[in-house]
Parts: structure tokens; sequence; C-alpha cells
């Protein structure tokens, strides 16, 4: 029997593009969109699901295929359902993890869930055309290799051709989802809560209290296994890096601002971690902007040749799985309209720059593009932070225009990166882009719709929960105080908040040339400045988690690096999973018991 995976033996690319494909994508991607809506509201970011979904696909149509007989599910239809449940679990980049709560803290305004929808759709809808216009000249005629893609095409191919290894992947992804649900139910049923490490700091003389306990600073051990699944993940140097910016913003300077009267002491029994972070927000987004800007200025040979013409040799390719420039043409008028209006009627945006919106998220994609495809970061922050600044700088003093014309930007953009990581798999499996374009749409429609929902399920109440223990929701905060920078000025800012900025900044731009420009094997000693920003706000608590699930996996890939390299990456999405779902059903049940008086 061939090594090469069933539909490329086949020669029958276009076979993947079932109905049963597209349907799993669709309801595998609006499960994982859930996941991605509370792990971002979190800690501010989600993940790409789609090793996840195709793992998730190949299991459940292996048990049916068991159960009926039938056949199971072939590596073109894993690759379009993945592809639509990557689009899926990938809406809160459109908006709901950070612009969107941002726009209803500042301005007490909300939407209804039928408004959020559509509104989070045309995000979507902006980013899935973006991503089918680029795609040729990135993938086709540049040939950049997206690793995120090419490492979901040699999952796939793997999995396919020896079988029983995608069997032991999934179970192992499902043993995951089982560790992660316990340890959020145990959590729920016994009230487990994060524990304050046995010391406090002391106090100025004639400051408001004697100390502050390490509680008070969030210096405490977290018992969930959630953020130890992340931090398995996310890998050490980003890790080590949060937990020592943790350890100096809220052992060091939140004691000092406390001292010198800038920051609001709380109670004395519990987390201070919602009066600090009002301050210490402050630093830690200005590192965080400066230093993905400055980095993302380090691709300024990517950004020129993003901008370049067309390869001349474009046109010459000729591909009949493409999608044709004539439905392209109609698809990008329709998302400019659709995206403009709802701009224009639910947040009141001047109809001129709700139409820069939608045209600038083509040339930002294709910038995000290029530098993701190159180095398998796709720079969502950058691309947020260019976006607010550009549209502060062109309608001043206008919280909507900042958040929403720059939702549309940057979340087109940044979930435009990755959705071409899936094309690129496509590229390898010889999947149709037209194919999987259409999965995507799909995907953006069913995750909009579930996504959205769970969302207001979870945050009810976005100016009383959001930027709390619970929720730190820290892209929240960032796009916040960019906005409100704009609106009321610097002077408005918390006082000491300016000089502290000023030094974030410094910081952020140093290390980050440093990081650019020192050699490899000195870099990965030194903390990275964006997440050294990060850690500002969150809770230190998170950032030890973090770092004990990045010493837990680098231990387990020296102990037994077979299995870790097997299998490490599916358990720790697998808790991710179980916990966040189970986290949102606890949600959504105490909903319900509110809303009936139970």
């Amino acid at each position: 029997m061939s090594d090469e995976p069933e539909d490329l033996v086949a020669g029958e690319p276009n076979r993947g593009f079932t109905v049963r494909a597209v349907v799993t994508g669709a309801v595998l991607g609006s499960l994982l969109s859930i996941c991605n809506v509370y792990l971002g509201l979190k800690i501010g970011w989600g993940m790409n699901m789609s090793i996840t979904a195709a793992l998730g696909a190949f299991a459940i149509w292996k048990l049916v295929s068991a159960l009926s007989r039938g056949p199971s599910m072939a590596i073109g239809e894993n690759n379009i359902s993945q592809t639509g449940a990557s689009a899926a679990a990938a809406i809160s980049s459109a908006g709901l993890v950070a612009p969107i709560p941002a726009w209803t803290i500042i301005t007490g305004e909300t939407l209804s869930y039928p408004m959020l929808t559509g509104w989070v759709m045309s995000v979507g809808l902006v980013g899935v055309v973006v991503g089918a216009t680029v795609y040729r000249q990135l993938i086709t005629v540049d040939k950049l290799p997206f690793p995120g893609g090419l490492a979901t095409g040699q999952t796939l191919k793997e999995m396919y051709a020896h079988g029983s290894e995608a069997l032991a992947r999934a179970k192992k992804l499902l043993a995951g989802m089982a560790a992660g649900a316990v340890s959020k139910l145990s959590g729920i049923f016994f009230a487990l809560h994060p524990i304050g490490l046995p010391f406090a700091i002391p106090a100025a003389t004639g400051a408001a209290v004697k100390s502050y306990t390490a509680n008070n600073l969030t210096l405490a051990l977290d018992p969930s296994a959630l953020m130890v699944a992340v931090g398995g993940i996310i890998g050490m140097r980003a890790c080590m890096s949060m937990l020592f910016g943790g350890l100096v913003a809220w052992g060091l300077l939140l004691p000092w601002a406390l001292d010198m009267g800038w920051a609001e002491a709380g109670a004395p029994d519990k987390s201070w971690f919602s009066n600090g972070v009002k301050w210490l927000l402050w630093p830690g987004v200005a590192m965080m902007v400066c230093g993905s800007l400055t980095s993302f200025a380090f691709s300024w040979r990517s950004i020129v040749a993003a901008l370049k013409p067309a390869a001349a040799g474009a046109a010459a390719i000729v591909d009949p799985g493409a999608i044709p420039r004539k439905a392209l043409l109609w698809a990008g008028l329709a998302v400019l309209v659709f995206s403009s209006f709802f701009q224009i009627y639910l947040f009141d945006i001047k109809p001129w720059l709700a139409v820069l919106a939608v045209l600038l998220s083509f040339v930002m994609a294709l910038v995000a593009g290029r530098v993701t495809g190159e180095t398998n970061v796709t720079p969502v922050g950058a691309m947020g932070k260019v976006t607010q600044l550009t549209f502060g700088i062109l309608d001043p003093a206008n919280v909507a225009s900042n958040l929403m014309a720059a939702n549309v930007t940057g979340g087109a953009a940044s979930q435009c990166g990755d959705l071409l990581h899936d094309l690129k798999t496509g590229s390898m499996l010889g999947s149709w882009p037209k194919h999987q374009a259409v999965s995507q749409a799909v995907g953006v429609f069913a995750g909009a719709i579930v996504g959205c929902a769970a969302y207001m399920v979870l945050i009810p109440d976005p100016k009383g929960m959001l930027l709390t223990d619970e929720w730190a929701a820290p892209a929240v905060a960032t796009w916040k105080a960019v906005a409100e920078v704009f609106a009321n000025g610097v002077d408005a800012m918390p006082p000491g908040t300016q000089p502290a900025m000023l030094a974030g900044a410094i910081v952020g731009v140093v290390g980050t040339i440093l990081e650019k420009t020192l050699p490899k094997n000195v870099v990965r000693y030194m903390p990275s400045t964006v997440s050294v920003g990060l850690a500002f706000t969150l809770q230190v608590y998170t950032a030890i988690s973090f770092a004990i699930g990045a010493i837990l996996m680098e231990l387990l890939r020296k102990v037994a690096p077979e299995w870790t390299n097997r299998f490490g990456i599916a358990v720790c999405a697998g808790v991710i999973a179980g916990e966040s779902l189970i986290g949102a059903g606890d949600a959504l049940i105490k909903t319900f018991t509110s809303m009936f008086g139970g």
C-alpha cells in the first residue's frame, strides 16, 4: 500500500469537498470558538485550532464508520473540515475579546445578539475575502513556507498514512479534555481559588495599610489546569518572560505606586488585581505597543515585498481550483457594502472612514499574510495598534471609529493571516482554494452564531466583569487604553503613569532591537519585551501557571522526547478545550439560574 494519503493516490483532490466535511468543520469550529472566546477573555489571545480540529474530525468519523460500516473521512475531506473549523474558531479575533468589550466599557453601549452576530460575521467575511484575494500571490507564486500550514499538512499526511497514530493522538486529545473538565468541575464544586503565597511586602511609612500580602498582589498558586496547559504550548521563553514581568510589575512596581498614592489599595483580605491593573496597564501597554511596532518594522523587507505589484508570472499559472476573478470581485464588493453598512448603522462611523477601513484591510492583510508566511507569527498586536493609531489620527476623539473601524481592519487582517495557513495546507494536499474558501465562509457564519452567544453568556456585563480577577482580558485593556488616550488626552491618565509609560516604551523599543540584532543563542535567554508587557495586565498566578506548564513540557521532552513530540500538544489542547467548554457551560447555567430566579 502506498504511503500517500488516499485522495492523492486517487488523483481527485476535489473529492474532499463534501457536505459532511463542511458541516463537520462548522460544528467542530463552533465548539472551538467557545474555547477561544473563553481563553481570549482570560489571557488575551486564542489558539490555532487546525490540528485539534483535524484530530477531532478524524476521531468522530472513525467512530461513525465503525458503528455504521460506512466510509471514514478521507484526507481531502479532513482538510476542508479543518479549514472551516479554523475559520470558526478564529472568530474571536473579529473583535469579541478586544475592541467590542472595550467599546462597551468606554461608552456603556451594548449590541443586541443579532447585531453583534452580524457585525462579527462582517469582519470575519472581510478576512475570508482578503485571504482568497492574496493567497495566489503569497502561496502559489511566492511559495512562502507558512510553517503552521506545513505542520498541519504534514500531520494530516502522517495521520492518513498511519491511521493508528492518528487514533493514538485523538485518544490523548480526549484524555486531555477529560482532565481539563475534571479540573474545572473540581474548581466549581469545591469553590477552589488561587492560594496566596505566605509572605507580605511592608508598606511605606504613612501608607493606608501596613503591608501588602502576596494575595493582594496576585502572587498565588492557581489550582486550575487551564493555564498550565497553555504554558505547555507557548514555550519556555514566553512563559518565563511573563513570570519575570509579573514579578517586576506586581511585586515591585505596584507596591511602589501604592506607596506613592498613585494606585488604590483594596480590601485587606482580597486580591487587588482590579485596582492594580488600572495603573499597571499603562506601562505594560506602552511596552507591548512599542515592542510590537518595532518588531513589525524589522519586517520591512516583507512589507515592501507585499506592497509591490504582483509578479508577472502569476497570471500564467493555471489553477483549476482557483477562485474565479469575477467571483472575487463580487465577493469583495459584497463585503465592502456589508461591513460599511454595519459600521455606519451601528457605530455612526463616517461613511468615508467605513469604506477606508475595508479597503485598508486588503493592504494590512497582505502585509500580515507575508509576515506570517515567512515567520509563522501573525502580527496581531501590531496590526491592531497600527489600525488604532491610523483611525485615531484620521478621526481623533471618536472612540467608535478608533475601536470599531480599526476592528474591521485589524480583525480581518489577523484572521486572514491564520486562514492562509489552512490554504497552505490545502496546496500541499491538492485541495481547491475555491472549496476551502466556501468552507471558511460557512465556518465564519457558524463561529459567529455560536461565538457571539458564548460571549454574551460569559460576559453579560463587560464593564463590571472584565479587568477583574476572573476575567483579566488584557487585550481589552490594551485596546481600551489606546482609545482613551486619543479620546481624552494624556492628562486624563492616572497619576504617575506618564513617566512609567515612557520607561515602558523605551524598554519595548530597546529590548526588541536587541532581540532582533543579537545572536539567537543569546536571545533565547533574554526576556521577550512583548511578553513582559503582557504580564503587567495579567495576575502573577497566571504567569506562574504558564511557567509550570512550560517547565513540565521541557522536562518531558528530556525524559520522554518521542512521547512528548507525538502527544504533548494534543494533551495540552485537550485540557484547554475541556476546561473552556465546562467553564462556558457553568456560565450558561448561572445565566439561566439568574434569569429564572433560582
